[in-house]
């Protein structure tokens, strides 16, 4: 029983790190006050989510070959301080990740019951 009970309880290593909790905060964020759905990066399926993820991760290259690397309005790229952009990254990774799970779900062939 004690070895069961030291299985389940969760230990502080286990936890996830504030960079990691603020990454998935800053998706959510993009999805209930941005508006950023699933739906909606389904229609982005020219990695533009990783270009921008790249813009927010080396600001000063992009600031350097121009704003025509951000893939939209340049009014989109709204540059923070290192480590916010890093998160900001992060979290368009993150969405362009779950972004070819999904596609890679819906090109498998449909399974018909037998």
């Amino acid at each position: 029983a004690l070895l069961a009970q030291q299985a389940q309880e969760p230990k502080a290593e286990d936890a996830p790190s504030d960079a990691a909790r603020d990454v998935l905060a800053e998706r959510q964020r993009q999805i209930s006050t941005e508006g950023w759905t699933p739906e909606h990066d389904d229609e982005h399926n020219g990695h533009e989510m990783a270009h921008a993820a790249a813009c927010y991760a080396y600001p000063e290259l992009t600031a350097l070959v121009g704003v025509k690397t951000w893939p939209w309005a340049a009014e989109w790229f709204k540059v923070r301080d290192h480590r916010s952009n890093y998160v900001r990254a992060a979290a368009l990774l993150l969405a362009e990740i779950e972004r070819l799970d999904r596609a890679a779900i819906a090109a498998q062939p449909a399974v018909l019951p037998a």
